[in-house]
Protein backbone atom coordinates (compact mmCIF):
# COMPACT_ATOMS: atom_id res chain seq x y z
CA UNK A 1 0.00 0.00 0.00
CA UNK A 2 1.58 3.48 -0.80
CA UNK A 3 0.56 6.57 1.39
CA UNK A 4 0.84 9.85 -0.42
CA UNK A 5 1.14 13.39 1.71
CA UNK A 6 -1.50 15.84 1.37
CA UNK A 7 0.63 19.12 0.01
CA UNK A 8 0.80 21.99 2.41
CA UNK A 9 0.06 25.53 1.17
CA UNK A 10 3.66 26.20 0.42
CA UNK A 11 4.24 23.02 -1.36
CA UNK A 12 1.69 24.72 -3.81
CA UNK A 13 3.34 27.88 -3.88
CA UNK A 14 7.17 26.64 -3.77
CA UNK A 15 9.42 28.36 -2.17
CA UNK A 16 8.11 30.10 1.28
CA UNK A 17 6.66 33.97 0.98
CA UNK A 18 9.87 35.43 2.93
CA UNK A 19 12.51 33.45 0.54
CA UNK A 20 10.70 34.99 -2.46
CA UNK A 21 10.67 38.15 -0.77
CA UNK A 22 14.29 38.40 -0.25
CA UNK A 23 14.98 37.09 -3.44
CA UNK A 24 13.16 40.21 -4.84
CA UNK A 25 15.00 42.76 -2.50
CA UNK A 26 18.28 41.30 -3.19
CA UNK A 27 17.61 41.65 -7.10
CA UNK A 28 16.59 45.21 -6.88
CA UNK A 29 19.69 45.92 -4.61
CA UNK A 30 21.89 44.37 -6.94
CA UNK A 31 19.65 46.44 -10.02
CA UNK A 32 20.33 49.51 -7.67
CA UNK A 33 24.27 48.80 -7.36
CA UNK A 34 24.73 48.10 -10.92
CA UNK A 35 22.93 51.62 -11.63
CA UNK A 36 24.77 53.35 -9.35
CA UNK A 37 28.05 52.21 -10.19
CA UNK A 38 27.69 52.84 -13.98
CA UNK A 39 26.65 56.55 -13.21
CA UNK A 40 29.42 57.13 -10.63
CA UNK A 41 31.96 55.84 -13.21
CA UNK A 42 30.97 58.57 -15.53
CA UNK A 43 33.70 61.31 -15.97
CA UNK A 44 32.92 64.61 -15.60
CA UNK A 45 32.98 66.76 -18.43
CA UNK A 46 35.09 70.04 -19.01
CA UNK A 47 33.99 72.89 -17.81
CA UNK A 48 34.52 76.42 -19.30
CA UNK A 49 37.52 78.38 -17.69
CA UNK A 50 36.40 82.12 -16.14
CA UNK A 51 38.57 84.48 -17.16
CA UNK A 52 37.14 86.91 -15.41
CA UNK A 53 35.41 88.17 -12.03
CA UNK A 54 32.74 90.65 -13.84
CA UNK A 55 32.94 90.41 -17.50
CA UNK A 56 34.67 93.56 -17.52
CA UNK A 57 37.72 94.23 -15.77
CA UNK A 58 40.12 91.74 -15.47
CA UNK A 59 42.10 90.20 -12.95
CA UNK A 60 45.73 88.68 -13.10
CA UNK A 61 45.60 85.22 -11.83
CA UNK A 62 41.47 84.91 -11.46
CA UNK A 63 41.46 81.87 -14.13
CA UNK A 64 43.86 80.32 -12.24
CA UNK A 65 42.85 80.26 -8.49
CA UNK A 66 39.50 79.86 -9.75
CA UNK A 67 40.24 77.06 -11.72
CA UNK A 68 42.11 75.13 -9.17
CA UNK A 69 38.92 76.46 -6.66
CA UNK A 70 36.44 74.27 -9.31
CA UNK A 71 38.40 71.30 -9.99
CA UNK A 72 38.80 70.15 -6.57
CA UNK A 73 35.13 70.78 -5.71
CA UNK A 74 34.68 68.92 -9.11
CA UNK A 75 36.73 65.61 -7.05
CA UNK A 76 34.37 66.38 -3.99
CA UNK A 77 30.67 67.34 -5.80
CA UNK A 78 30.87 64.78 -8.81
CA UNK A 79 27.79 62.04 -8.95
CA UNK A 80 28.92 59.92 -6.14
CA UNK A 81 31.32 61.95 -4.64
CA UNK A 82 34.68 61.28 -3.43
CA UNK A 83 35.23 57.61 -4.28
CA UNK A 84 38.52 57.16 -2.92
CA UNK A 85 38.08 56.43 0.52
CA UNK A 86 34.96 54.99 0.58
CA UNK A 87 34.48 51.31 2.04
CA UNK A 88 30.63 50.37 1.00
CA UNK A 89 29.17 48.88 -2.37
CA UNK A 90 28.62 49.79 -4.60
CA UNK A 91 31.78 52.22 -4.64
CA UNK A 92 34.00 49.93 -2.92
CA UNK A 93 34.29 47.65 -6.09
CA UNK A 94 34.96 50.44 -7.93
CA UNK A 95 38.56 51.26 -8.71
CA UNK A 96 38.21 53.63 -12.22
CA UNK A 97 37.07 56.42 -11.24
CA UNK A 98 39.64 56.33 -7.99
CA UNK A 99 42.69 56.24 -10.12
CA UNK A 100 40.59 59.38 -11.94
CA UNK A 101 40.39 61.02 -8.89
CA UNK A 102 44.66 60.05 -8.21
CA UNK A 103 45.35 61.56 -11.45
CA UNK A 104 43.20 64.93 -10.26
CA UNK A 105 44.71 65.05 -7.76
CA UNK A 106 47.71 65.00 -8.13
CA UNK A 107 47.68 67.85 -10.71
CA UNK A 108 45.66 70.18 -7.95
CA UNK A 109 48.35 69.41 -5.40
CA UNK A 110 51.31 70.39 -7.99
CA UNK A 111 49.39 73.59 -8.69
CA UNK A 112 48.92 74.33 -5.00
CA UNK A 113 52.16 74.23 -4.31
CA UNK A 114 53.52 76.08 -7.11
CA UNK A 115 50.65 78.53 -6.14
CA UNK A 116 52.20 79.05 -2.46
CA UNK A 117 55.02 79.13 -3.37
CA UNK A 118 56.21 80.95 -6.76
CA UNK A 119 52.88 82.56 -7.97
CA UNK A 120 51.79 84.46 -4.84
CA UNK A 121 54.87 85.99 -3.80
CA UNK A 122 57.33 88.09 -5.67
CA UNK A 123 60.60 86.66 -4.77
CA UNK A 124 62.31 84.05 -2.24
CA UNK A 125 62.25 86.20 0.81
CA UNK A 126 58.29 87.43 0.33
CA UNK A 127 56.39 86.48 2.68
CA UNK A 128 53.69 83.85 1.32
CA UNK A 129 50.12 83.91 1.51
CA UNK A 130 48.19 83.24 4.60
CA UNK A 131 45.20 81.46 2.89
CA UNK A 132 47.57 79.19 0.99
CA UNK A 133 49.97 78.74 3.94
CA UNK A 134 47.09 76.78 5.44
CA UNK A 135 45.07 75.25 2.26
CA UNK A 136 48.19 73.86 0.67
CA UNK A 137 49.34 70.85 3.33
CA UNK A 138 45.48 70.12 3.88
CA UNK A 139 45.17 69.43 0.21
CA UNK A 140 48.51 66.65 0.76
CA UNK A 141 46.28 64.64 3.11
CA UNK A 142 45.87 61.03 2.62
CA UNK A 143 43.42 60.39 0.04
CA UNK A 144 41.67 57.26 1.24
CA UNK A 145 41.04 58.81 5.12
CA UNK A 146 37.49 57.11 5.65
CA UNK A 147 37.42 58.65 9.32
CA UNK A 148 39.18 60.49 12.06
CA UNK A 149 39.07 62.60 10.08
CA UNK A 150 37.62 62.11 6.41
CA UNK A 151 39.59 63.04 3.47
CA UNK A 152 36.43 64.75 1.80
CA UNK A 153 37.06 67.48 5.03
CA UNK A 154 40.03 67.94 4.70
CA UNK A 155 39.73 69.08 1.16
CA UNK A 156 37.07 71.17 1.99
CA UNK A 157 39.35 73.19 3.98
CA UNK A 158 41.69 73.60 1.53
CA UNK A 159 38.62 74.46 -1.06
CA UNK A 160 37.93 77.10 1.71
CA UNK A 161 41.46 78.37 1.86
CA UNK A 162 41.86 78.81 -2.01
CA UNK A 163 38.47 79.98 -2.43
CA UNK A 164 39.70 82.83 0.08
CA UNK A 165 42.93 83.32 -1.51
CA UNK A 166 41.03 84.00 -4.93
CA UNK A 167 38.90 86.30 -3.68
CA UNK A 168 41.17 88.18 -1.72
CA UNK A 169 42.69 88.24 -5.28
CA UNK A 170 39.86 89.83 -6.69
CA UNK A 171 39.33 92.68 -4.30
CA UNK A 172 36.66 91.01 -2.33
CA UNK A 173 39.03 90.84 0.98
CA UNK A 174 41.69 92.01 3.18
CA UNK A 175 44.37 92.10 2.72
CA UNK A 176 45.10 92.18 -1.07
CA UNK A 177 46.19 88.90 -2.44
CA UNK A 178 48.72 88.77 -5.78
CA UNK A 179 49.58 86.55 -8.17
CA UNK A 180 53.01 87.08 -10.27
CA UNK A 181 52.40 86.24 -13.80
CA UNK A 182 56.16 85.98 -14.77
CA UNK A 183 57.63 83.06 -17.16
CA UNK A 184 59.94 82.02 -14.30
CA UNK A 185 57.08 81.26 -11.95
CA UNK A 186 55.54 79.61 -15.23
CA UNK A 187 58.28 77.56 -15.71
CA UNK A 188 58.38 76.06 -12.22
CA UNK A 189 54.69 74.85 -12.46
CA UNK A 190 55.64 73.60 -16.49
CA UNK A 191 58.37 71.39 -14.67
CA UNK A 192 56.38 69.83 -12.70
CA UNK A 193 53.42 69.19 -15.79
CA UNK A 194 56.63 67.88 -17.49
CA UNK A 195 57.46 65.19 -14.90
CA UNK A 196 53.88 63.93 -14.11
CA UNK A 197 53.07 63.46 -18.17
CA UNK A 198 56.66 61.68 -18.71
CA UNK A 199 56.16 59.35 -15.90
CA UNK A 200 52.82 58.24 -17.17
CA UNK A 201 53.75 58.10 -20.49
CA UNK A 202 56.44 55.64 -20.01
CA UNK A 203 53.67 53.63 -17.36
CA UNK A 204 51.51 53.13 -20.26
CA UNK A 205 53.98 52.11 -22.64
CA UNK A 206 54.69 49.44 -20.12
CA UNK A 207 51.60 47.88 -20.80
CA UNK A 208 53.74 46.20 -23.68
CA UNK A 209 57.38 46.16 -22.89
CA UNK A 210 58.75 43.16 -20.99
CA UNK A 211 62.37 45.21 -19.78
CA UNK A 212 63.99 48.16 -20.67
CA UNK A 213 67.67 49.51 -20.44
CA UNK A 214 69.27 50.62 -17.15
CA UNK A 215 69.90 54.65 -17.92
CA UNK A 216 69.56 55.97 -14.40
CA UNK A 217 73.53 56.83 -14.73
CA UNK A 218 73.46 58.40 -18.49
CA UNK A 219 74.82 61.33 -19.47
CA UNK A 220 77.28 61.59 -16.24
CA UNK A 221 80.67 59.55 -16.53
CA UNK A 222 81.26 60.59 -12.75
CA UNK A 223 77.86 59.01 -11.73
CA UNK A 224 77.71 56.51 -8.97
CA UNK A 225 74.57 54.97 -6.93
CA UNK A 226 74.21 53.15 -3.67
CA UNK A 227 74.20 49.61 -4.90
CA UNK A 228 74.88 47.92 -8.10
CA UNK A 229 72.74 48.31 -10.58
CA UNK A 230 71.19 45.83 -12.64
CA UNK A 231 71.60 46.64 -16.64
CA UNK A 232 67.98 45.55 -17.45
CA UNK A 233 65.21 46.57 -15.28
CA UNK A 234 61.78 44.85 -15.78
CA UNK A 235 58.80 47.18 -16.52
CA UNK A 236 56.13 45.12 -17.51
CA UNK A 237 52.80 46.49 -16.10
CA UNK A 238 50.57 43.86 -14.33
CA UNK A 239 47.34 42.83 -16.68
CA UNK A 240 45.43 43.89 -13.56
CA UNK A 241 46.87 47.04 -12.95
CA UNK A 242 46.06 48.54 -16.72
CA UNK A 243 42.93 50.47 -16.31
CA UNK A 244 44.34 51.97 -12.98
CA UNK A 245 46.90 53.49 -15.01
CA UNK A 246 45.07 54.30 -17.76
CA UNK A 247 42.23 56.08 -15.65
CA UNK A 248 44.97 58.28 -13.80
CA UNK A 249 46.49 59.35 -16.87
CA UNK A 250 42.76 59.90 -18.12
CA UNK A 251 42.61 62.20 -14.67
CA UNK A 252 45.29 63.93 -15.28
CA UNK A 253 44.52 65.55 -18.79
CA UNK A 254 41.49 66.29 -17.39
CA UNK A 255 42.64 68.76 -14.97
CA UNK A 256 45.60 69.91 -17.03
CA UNK A 257 42.94 70.60 -19.82
CA UNK A 258 41.41 73.21 -17.39
CA UNK A 259 45.06 74.44 -15.84
CA UNK A 260 46.05 74.92 -19.47
CA UNK A 261 43.04 76.97 -20.75
CA UNK A 262 43.67 79.03 -17.37
CA UNK A 263 47.11 79.96 -18.09
CA UNK A 264 46.06 81.10 -21.79
CA UNK A 265 44.10 83.80 -19.52
CA UNK A 266 46.91 84.72 -16.81
CA UNK A 267 49.67 84.26 -18.87
CA UNK A 268 48.90 85.74 -22.05
CA UNK A 269 51.50 88.46 -22.14
CA UNK A 270 54.08 86.58 -21.10
CA UNK A 271 52.88 84.04 -23.93
CA UNK A 272 52.46 86.87 -26.27
CA UNK A 273 56.21 88.12 -25.32
CA UNK A 274 57.86 84.87 -25.96
CA UNK A 275 55.47 83.78 -29.16
CA UNK A 276 54.33 80.91 -27.18
CA UNK A 277 50.24 81.05 -27.66
CA UNK A 278 50.50 78.43 -30.19
CA UNK A 279 52.64 75.70 -28.01
CA UNK A 280 49.98 76.20 -25.21
CA UNK A 281 47.06 75.59 -27.78
CA UNK A 282 48.76 72.59 -29.10
CA UNK A 283 49.28 71.24 -25.50
CA UNK A 284 45.35 71.96 -25.04
CA UNK A 285 44.55 69.76 -28.22
CA UNK A 286 46.88 66.90 -27.67
CA UNK A 287 45.11 66.31 -23.69
CA UNK A 288 41.89 67.11 -25.41
CA UNK A 289 42.38 64.47 -27.57
CA UNK A 290 43.52 62.13 -25.28
CA UNK A 291 40.16 62.26 -23.41
CA UNK A 292 37.68 60.98 -26.21
CA UNK A 293 34.77 58.45 -25.34
CA UNK A 294 36.00 55.17 -24.90
CA UNK A 295 34.06 52.96 -27.43
CA UNK A 296 35.24 49.65 -25.59
CA UNK A 297 33.92 48.46 -22.52
CA UNK A 298 36.72 47.25 -20.76
CA UNK A 299 40.63 48.62 -21.28
CA UNK A 300 42.32 46.42 -23.91
CA UNK A 301 46.13 45.32 -24.16
CA UNK A 302 46.29 44.62 -27.71
CA UNK A 303 49.84 44.34 -29.42
CA UNK A 304 51.29 47.11 -31.00
CA UNK A 305 50.39 45.11 -34.14
CA UNK A 306 48.09 42.97 -33.00
CA UNK A 307 44.39 42.05 -34.14
CA UNK A 308 42.35 44.31 -30.81
CA UNK A 309 43.44 47.52 -29.67
CA UNK A 310 46.08 49.16 -26.99
CA UNK A 311 44.55 51.61 -25.05
CA UNK A 312 47.01 52.53 -23.04
CA UNK A 313 49.64 52.85 -25.80
CA UNK A 314 47.25 55.27 -27.72
CA UNK A 315 47.20 57.26 -24.04
CA UNK A 316 50.51 57.35 -23.89
CA UNK A 317 50.97 58.92 -27.96
CA UNK A 318 48.77 61.66 -26.75
CA UNK A 319 50.57 62.34 -23.23
CA UNK A 320 53.78 61.91 -24.81
CA UNK A 321 52.98 64.84 -27.62
CA UNK A 322 51.49 67.00 -25.16
CA UNK A 323 54.84 66.49 -22.93
CA UNK A 324 56.83 67.28 -26.30
CA UNK A 325 55.08 70.44 -26.23
CA UNK A 326 55.12 71.36 -22.89
CA UNK A 327 59.39 70.54 -23.42
CA UNK A 328 59.53 73.10 -25.99
CA UNK A 329 57.27 75.63 -23.91
CA UNK A 330 59.72 75.52 -20.93
CA UNK A 331 62.75 76.62 -23.71
CA UNK A 332 60.31 78.96 -25.08
CA UNK A 333 60.29 80.52 -21.96
CA UNK A 334 64.02 80.24 -20.91
CA UNK A 335 65.05 82.68 -24.04
CA UNK A 336 65.74 85.91 -22.91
Amino acid sequence: MIFKRNKTPNDMLGRPVWQKITGAVLVVVLILNIGFAWYWSRMPDIFWVNENTSGENNVIGYATADTLVRVAETLLDKPGGYLSNDVMPPSVFLDNIPNWELGVLQQVRDLARVTRNDYSRSQSQSAEDPDLAVAEPKIFFDNDSWILPPTESEYRDAIRGFTSYRDRMAGRGEPDAQFFARADNLREWLAQVEKRLGSLSRRLGDSVATDVINTDLAGDRAAESSSQLPDRVPVRTSWFELDDVFFEARGTAWALVHFFRAAQFDFEQVLADKNAEASVRQIIRELEASLQPISSPMILNGGGYGLFANHSLVMANYLARANAAVINLRELLDQG
